[in-house]
């Protein structure tokens, strides 16, 4: 580690309780899915008031999903969206997910809120569209593949300049890139087994919705094309 800038997990929250018998917490997954060793990485808890290192001098980031609401607009979360124009500016590559997702569009000039649809969560087919088909960190994909998700709230307006990359039934902005800089709104490190638990949090709210949790809780295909995402940003932090 001593002899490369480490790569940066920016936690911006926790797993849920109901998962507090699943081994690991989201940067532990997350270093697993890119295959990245711990001792080579940094993990900040920017809720708790860690401080986040230079962004010049990381090799890159990863920001976390969270509980939290990006439109709560907390100290932390300003802190952090300075920290992620920074890392941009200074061309570090920087992949948020979920959360962390819709804090890069807020952070780089575009608008995150309530999900019109409520809620998206379990397995969804996300769609590939043509900008992807040049992209680094989704190139070659297929052009559907199966992502976990599980968000209320979306990027709804993309910053200026940015190339939309995915979408799916109940949510246009699954992907963007924007300069060295990418959000998913699915999350890669998730395994479809725990997504009940995640269907679960939501069960009072599907229901408002006319929507069955338990057919959505069935419904967990394999997610290996979603998952190879997390290596694939690997390879790009690595310059390889």
């Amino acid at each position: 580690m001593a002899d490369r800038p480490p790569l940066v997990i920016v936690k911006t929250g926790t797993k849920p309780g109901a998962l507090a018998a699943t081994p690991g917490d989201y940067e532990d997954w997350i270093l697993a899915g890119m295959d990245w060793p711990a001792a080579e990485a940094v993990v900040v808890a920017v809720p708790q008031g860690e401080v986040l290192p230079p962004a010049a001098a990381v090799a890159g980031a990863v920001v976390t999903g969270s509980g939290a609401m990006v439109t709560d607009r907390s100290g932390w979360m300003e802190r952090t969206a300075d920290w992620l124009r920074a890392a941009v500016a200074a061309e570090r590559p920087v992949l948020g997910i979920c959360f962390g997702h819709q804090l890069l569009a807020q952070a780089l000039g575009g608008t995150a809120g309530w999900s019109p649809n409520g809620v998206e969560v379990g397995v969804v087919d996300v769609e590939l569209l043509a900008a992807a088909q040049s992209d680094l960190l989704l190139g070659g994909l297929p052009g559907r593949f199966a992502g976990c998700v599980s968000h209320r709230q979306s990027a709804a307006l993309l910053p200026p300049g940015a190339a939309l990359l995915a979408r799916s039934a109940l949510e246009p902005h699954q992907a963007f890139r924007c300069g060295s800089a990418w959000g998913v709104q699915f999350h890669p490190e998730f395994e479809p087994a725990i997504m009940p638990a995640y269907v679960d949090l939501f069960r009072p709210l599907l229901a408002s919705l006319g929507r069955d949790a338990d057919s959505l809780a069935a419904a967990l295909p394999p997610t290996p094309e979603s998952a190879s995402v997390l290596h694939r940003f690997a390879a790009i932090v690595r310059g390889g």
